[in-house]
């Protein structure tokens, strides 16, 4: 089993446990919290795109 590596923004050094992880695997993209490793979403790019461009825009602002 090939392992995984994962990544994080530049923006999240220094912050401990408190970030989103990164790692480009065959299948798609895998998302996790670095408080909880264990706990890993996939996804496509293309989904990631649009949840990303979603944040970015504040069309999720109404969920909080």
């Amino acid at each position: 089993m090939p392992q995984t590596t994962w990544r994080k923004s530049s923006f999240s050094e220094g912050q401990g446990d408190n970030c989103v992880e990164l790692a480009a695997a065959g299948n798609g993209i895998h998302m996790r919290e670095s408080d909880e490793p264990e706990a890993v979403v996939r996804t496509t790019p293309a989904a990631l795109g649009v949840f990303i461009r979603a944040i970015k825009t504040g069309r999720l602002d109404h969920t909080l």
